[in-house]
């Protein structure tokens, strides 16, 4: 490839609209990483902690304002 040559699109970096493969593997992997290499019962202890103790209303307020961004629960979502 030359400096006058354009580069070849990267097709895992182009839109792929609803249903983007390459964006569900790169998640799903960092997923994977995470649940591997992390203490993700620790974390969660952590959240539980945090949500229970002094800044526990801040944490409230902050999802009910994200709630209101949000276009609407998942139906799928299991509560």
């Amino acid at each position: 490839m030359t400096a006058d040559t354009p580069a070849k699109p990267d097709p895992a970096a182009s839109n792929q609209g609803e249903g983007n493969r390459s964006a569900d593997a790169q998640y799903r992997r960092g997923v994977e990483d995470h649940v591997r290499n992390h203490d993700v019962q620790g974390d969660a202890d952590h959240a539980r902690e945090a949500v229970d103790g002094p800044e526990g209303e801040e944490l409230r307020r902050a999802e009910e304002e994200g709630k209101r961004h949000a276009k609407g629960e998942d139906p799928q979502v299991k509560r």
